[in-house]
Formats: structure tokens, sequence, C-alpha cells
């Protein structure tokens, strides 16, 4: 089969044919209908060999989408034929965090060798990829999954923050989400759903602050220092009850530490390398901060009920298998129009 693959530290990932992989008991393989890219692939894939942990060669993709197409033995509760989205933070199974369905905070993955797809384990950008449990599976139904595969971490990671910060965001409060891309304008959409918040979105880019008044964001601002009196300004001096800072460098951080309204909350949702110190004399009063980390399978669930009532969708470029080099180039340089999405059997 043909997939793509980082396979030299420091170069380009690279479309190849390997074996087409078999389901052990217990595991299903899936067909791959849909994968999308995220910036936290090209993250891992510009970290110097000292700090490259990921193994190689690497099959990249942890937002995977497809039909399933054959079971390992002993394995119920799926059907080949169905159509299902990968929940792809994969945990031991069997701990208090697990068994809520929380894997993304599973204590013991990291010791046990276990790894998401496409960040660890083979992942969603190839003809097919191996799913190691059924419980790592959520039912599609009649959603495209071009289009909905990238909730599984655009829409997730947002979702996941955002329920957290859920008693910051009463009616009147003011909700600010920093970065307008791919993860941002679903965050957007997420917030108008399920709040009473007023959103004011920033990012430096203007084409992204269009999509972000096109997708409900309230007000939009350039993401520069100019931004804070105007936050300052339109919360009546208060500032804003929780900031998502969906980059997570340390510019934004420090805009979100002098916007943050006392008693609010900081959601540090992007990996861009900040650190933001707490404490007196650098947050306000009772502010928090959070660096959360994808979802439950729970929150996936029920970010795909929002995209099936047609509250939350994702802006999506589709691309080839061939063209994921070139795709990957284009996330990088901040040209995508929300999200990068391959389809292998394009």
């Amino acid at each position: 089969m043909r997939a793509v693959q980082y396979r030299t530290i420091g170069g380009e990932p690279e479309v190849v044919e390997i074996p087409t992989p078999e389901p052990a008991p217990g595991q299903v393989r899936l067909r791959v209908t849909a994968a999308g890219l995220c910036h936290s692939d090209s993250f891992i894939m510009g970290l110097p060999a000292e700090q490259y942990v990921y193994g190689l060669p690497l099959t990249l993709g942890h937002e995977g989408a497809g039909v399933v197409d054959a079971l390992g033995d002993g394995v119920t509760g799926v059907a080949v034929g169905d159509s299902v989205v990968v929940y792809g933070p994969w945990g031991c199974g069997l701990c208090h965090a697990c068994a809520r369905g929380a894997e993304n905070y599973c204590p013991h993955a990291a010791g046990l060798g276990i790894a998401p797809p496409g960040l660890g384990a083979p992942g969603a950008l190839a003809e097919y990829m191996i799913v190691d449990d059924v419980r790592h599976l959520v039912p599609l139904g009649d959603l495209d999954p071009v289009a909905s595969v990238s909730l599984t971490d655009a829409g997730l990671t947002p979702y996941h923050a955002i329920v957290s910060s859920l008693g910051a965001l009463t009616a009147g409060s003011t909700a600010v989400v920093i970065g307008a891309g791919g993860l941002g304008h679903v965050a957007i959409q997420i917030l108008r759903a399920i709040t009473g918040a007023t959103v004011v979105a920033l990012d430096i880019s203007d084409e992204k602050l269009e999509l972000a008044s096109q997708v409900g964001a309230h007000h939009v601002l350039r993401s520069d220092p100019s931004a804070v009196e105007a936050i300052r300004s339109l919360t009546g001096g208060v500032g804003a009850e929780a900031v998502f800072d969906i980059v997570g460098a340390p510019p934004t951080l420090e805009l979100a530490r002098q916007v943050v309204a006392v008693n609010g909350v900081v959601q540090i949702v992007g990996i861009g390398g900040g650190v933001l110190p707490t404490g007196f004399f650098s947050t306000p009063f009772g502010a928090s901060v959070r660096a959360p980390y994808w979802g439950t399978r729970t929150e996936l669930m029920e970010v795909l009920d929002l995209a099936r009532s047609g509250a939350i969708h994702v802006e999506v470029e589709r691309y080839t298998l061939d063209e994921t080099p070139a795709a990957y180039r284009r996330l990088h340089d901040g040209t995508v129009r929300g999200r990068a999405v391959i389809v292998p059997g394009a």
C-alpha cells in the first residue's frame, strides 16, 4: 500500500510503498477514507534528533476516518463496511482515566509504550491503517468523512478546552480565541453553539480574520499589542473571562496574560513553545492557567453530534496522497484555509 512517512530527521515526509498491514487479534483494519494534517505533525518533524522520540520511519496522520476493512480474531462491536473515525489518544484501557473515556490523560500509556496513531504508532496517512482496539473507533454514520475527519482533533481539542471552562462562560462573558486557523475557526463555532459568551477572535492574517467573522466571531482583531486595549475597551475594562490560545507562542501567551479577567481562565491549546508564569504580580487574582490535551471519547461523540446538527463545520482543503508533502508546506507557511485533508482514494 502507499503511505506518507517521516523517514529522516529534518527531512520532508515522503510517499512510499509499504506492506499492507494485517490485523492481529483484537485489532481492526480500516481502509482510510480521509486523514487530516495538523501543526503538531510539523512540530514533531521539526524536532532535533535528541528530542525526537516517535520512531522512524513514522507513518503520519493522527486524524483518521475510514471504513472497517478487516477484523482481527475476537473483535466485536463493529462490522466490515462500517464508517468510523479514530479516537486518537490511546491509553491503557484499564486505569481510572481510561474508564472515564479520558484516555488523553492515561498516566500509564507512555510507560507501556502505547502511542497515538501518527505520533508513534502507524497513522492514517496511508491507504490502510490498524486500530489497536475497537474502543478507539467512533461511528461516523452519515457524516462525510472528508468534512468530518478533522473534528477528531481540530474539533475535539478546542471542545475539551471549552467544556472545561464552561463555568467562566456564562451569558454576558467574553471569550478570546487567539489564532483563527484550523483549530481556532472550529473553537469559535463551538463557543457560539454551547455558550452565551461574546467571542473575540485574534490573528495576524486578514484572511483568517475574515474566516473568523464568517464562522461567527462577534469581533475580530489583529493579534498584536493593540489588541489588549481593544479587548479591555470591549469588556468595560474587565478583560476576558476565558482566553483560548490556539498558538501557544511567547507573544500570544503574553497577550493572554494581559487580557484575562480576574478569576478568569487561560487555556494554552497551541504548542508554540511558550510558557506562562502564574502567581502574584503575573496573572490576575484568581486566574487559572491550563494546558489541556486532546479530549475524551465521549466528547468526540458530542463534537460529531454538533456537526450532525449543523452547529459546527470544518473548512477543508482536499489533497491526494501524492500531494501531501506540498500540503504540509502550505500548512507550515500558514496558507491553508481551515484544515488540510488527504483523501487516499482520490
